[in-house]
């Protein structure tokens, strides 16, 4: 008999939360964060080597999956795990924030959302019911309600307009998920900055039933104070026995602050996109190794860390293949902010274990102040 998908907290410090997300594929370990492979693949890694750096899970992108190479053609091929030959678990979006970013190529109604593909001009009509068949072709693990992101600043009005169409779409896509105890779906709270709404959609999606729950509709321009406060009250609104998904966040300020407020995953393009243009984190702040300064460093990006590039290459070189526009650079570069970012994940866990939380916040944050090493 398959495992079913099941979620276990095991302890708290103040509001962050330790838990572990068990699937068939494989325990997630939370707090988690999600490296992001857009097309099926983290851009300039292996699937070996984002294990290697410590992640349990990835996101997938349906939209750009279901246009390009199409989920009938991965599940031909075997499903997105076979294909992207990533066996661990995998979580894909439901096609909604992508399709409502392309205002100019989008029809909305009641019924979904009719677009024109942003490769070909083909048109498409994106359903509840539709995003839950691709998801269930592409055979993701955790599967997302499809939902409505309204950019933000917005009306209230029309904020309240949107998440209760959401909700509408919420319970369709309950519906077209079916019985399947291996699988999970996450409901997506919306509700814009506004705690009232916020609670209102809250509410719905719990009466309708998920196996997890994310906060949706931030990280969308409102700036940190913004999402913060939010963050304040909304994952309280939630059940506290269900997994909390903060989507599209962040960089690394965000999410220690997330964890902090009680968000257990988070997903962002951020580490991978970053090193491929030269930006690289590390616990003093964030290195441009495009500058000048380290043409002639012999020393490693990060002494503490034992990633490849910080193992085996000086920053003199980093620079000089990131110049040279050579594929090294984005691998190197790449993987370590990725292994940046599940080390962070791990001391945020490790932290929680002991319940000192707050010293680890305190700890996080001084050193980023400290800024990076004074040049030779």
């Amino acid at each position: 008999m398959k495992q079913k998908f099941s979620f276990q907290l095991h302890t708290t410090s103040g509001k962050a939360r330790r838990g572990t997300i068990s699937t068939p594929r494989g325990d997630i370990r939370t707090p988690a964060f999600m490296p992001v492979g857009t097309a099926a693949t983290v851009k300039a890694m292996l699937p070996g080597s984002v294990r290697e750096t410590g992640a349990d899970i990835l996101l997938g992108n349906t939209y750009h999956l279901m246009l390009r190479p199409t989920a009938e053609r991965i599940d031909r091929l075997g499903g997105l795990h076979k294909f992207m030959n990533w066996e661990r678990p995998i979580l894909t979006d439901s096609g909604g924030f992508q399709v409502m970013s392309l205002a100019s190529l989008r029809k909305m109604s009641e019924d979904g959302v009719t677009f024109k593909s942003h490769y070909d001009g083909s048109k498409h009509h994106l359903t509840p019911e539709r995003s839950m068949e691709i998801q269930k072709l592409l055979g993701s693990d955790i599967v997302m309600c499809f939902d409505e992101c309204p950019a933000l600043p917005a009306e209230r009005d029309e904020i309240a307009r949107s998440m209760r169409m959401s909700m509408r779409w919420a319970e369709r896509s309950r519906t077209a998920f079916g019985d399947r105890p291996d699988h999970a779906l996450f409901g997506i709270q919306q509700g814009g900055l506004d705690q009232e709404l916020r609670g209102e959609s809250a509410e719905a999606l719990k009466q309708i039933g998920f196996e997890g729950y994310a906060v949706g509709g931030l990280a969308v321009g409102e700036g940190q104070k913004a999402m913060f406060d939010v963050l304040d009250f909304a994952p309280d609104q939630l059940p506290q026995d269900k997994p909390r998904y903060l989507m599209g966040v962040g960089k690394p300020d965000d999410i220690v602050g997330a964890v902090a407020r009680g968000i257990d995953m988070m997903d962002c393009v951020l580490p991978s996109r970053s090193g491929r243009t030269g930006q690289v984190f590390t616990r003093n702040g964030v290195v441009n190794i495009k500058n000048a300064r380290h043409q002639d460093d012999p020393r490693p990006l990060d002494e503490a860390c034992n990633c490849p590039a910080c193992s085996n290459y000086s920053r003199g070189y980093l620079h000089h293949v990131f110049r040279s526009h050579e594929i090294i650079s984005s691998m190197l570069l790449t993987w370590h902010n990725l292994h940046y970012f599940q080390e962070l994940m791990q001391s945020m866990r490790d932290a929680i274990e002991v319940d000192q939380f707050a010293e680890f916040q305190t700890r996080f944050h001084a050193d980023r102040a400290q800024g990076d090493i004074e040049p030779l």
